[in-house]
């Protein structure tokens, strides 16, 4: 395997770089974490609306997801200041560099909550944020077709920058802009064709080439992520939940019934690592799509399937925030970052 695979759980920068600067370890991939506490809080928003949970555990989820934003992007700035070399390895890798999607998704995501209390900032940031994703996307997928890229650099990352573009009309409701259903038909039509191909071929290169790490596999839920994100963006744009919804929700249930099946050992052969978040966001969006496909399909099983997915992923959330908080405190940090 090339060298370049050679790096904390690949998602961080090159080794030999991420000692350059403080905190040159910390990975931008982290930003996932923001990803799955604001999808965790839009699914509590839909519990609120359907089942009559009460709205203020969406509200802490959103306010954990808007701290965790802040903190991280704190740290990632320090990183950045004191170690621009370090910034430069990690967009220029073949994995890690996708994982700057995380980023603009976070941006796109965060208005969700922060437009319940000011909707003029909840706004701006997803401006900033889709504005950015676009460019992003472009810039990954220029590079894809400029370089030759070497197959064993096909991993589930690959899929972020797509997974982006279809986030992007997620917050659609809660900003209320006028007159952008164009660009968000743009964004989830080109993040929907993408994503077949990449889908395809990171599929393959897990079947033909040699096995991901170990510390890498959490990553495989990232394939859930254009499904289960894809039908929440489509039934936005469209409105109501069509035969094409259907299946795009029946694809996510399938995935996640046989990657879920991949992964449950995973607690076992691997120690907590930041890479684990890589799960949060897939998991929460699955959660997300379950609740509307019931809302939209009431039934006994559409409403149980809604309803274990919430609980069960709310659990695992809460169970990762408090082992990465408990790290954090703990001075563990950089070790929960390789």
């Amino acid at each position: 395997m090339s060298e370049l695979i050679d790096t904390p759980g690949s998602y961080g920068s090159p080794k030999t770089e991420a000692r350059a600067g403080r905190l040159g370890y910390l990975p931008v991939a982290l930003f996932g974490s923001v990803m799955g506490l604001t999808g965790l809080s839009s699914a509590w928003r839909l519990a609120h609306r359907m089942y009559g949970t009460p709205l203020w555990i969406a509200q802490v989820f959103g306010v954990l997801a808007v701290l965790a934003f802040l903190a991280i992007g704190s740290g990632y700035a320090v990183k950045w200041i004191t170690g621009p070399q370090v910034v430069k390895a990690e967009i220029e890798h073949p994995i890690a560099g996708n994982l700057f999607g995380t980023l603009f998704i976070s941006l796109l995501l965060i208005p969700i909550p922060i437009a319940d209390v000011s909707l003029r900032v909840a706004r701006v940031i997803w401006i900033i944020g889709a504005v950015g994703m676009i460019v992003f996307a472009w810039f990954i997928v220029s590079r894809w077709l400029t370089h030759r890229q070497n197959p064993a650099h096909a991993t589930p990352a690959w899929i972020v920058p797509v997974v982006g573009l279809i986030d992007i009309p997620l917050a659609a409701p809660s900003i209320q802009l006028a007159h952008i259903e164009g660009f968000l038909m743009l964004a989830l039509a080109v993040g929907l064709f993408f994503a077949v191909p990449l889908f395809t071929l990171v599929f393959s290169r897990l079947m033909f080439e040699e096995p991901m790490a170990t510390n890498l596999q959490p990553s495989l839920l990232i394939l859930l992520a254009p499904f289960a994100v894809g039908f929440s963006a489509y039934v936005t744009v469209a409105g109501k939940v069509d035969r094409f919804a259907d299946a795009l929700y029946m694809l996510t249930l399938f995935l996640l019934t046989v990657l879920v099946g991949r992964l449950r050992y995973l607690a076992i052969a691997c120690p907590f690592r930041l890479a684990w978040w890589a799960v949060g966001f897939p998991l929460a969006g699955s959660t997300a799509s379950a609740l509307r496909y019931a809302e939209q399909v009431p039934g006994i099983i559409t409403h149980g399937i809604a309803i274990f997915l919430l609980a069960t992923v709310t659990a695992l959330l809460l169970a990762m925030a408090i082992r990465t908080s408990w790290g954090v405190m703990r001075g563990e940090l950089e070790a929960l970052a390789g």
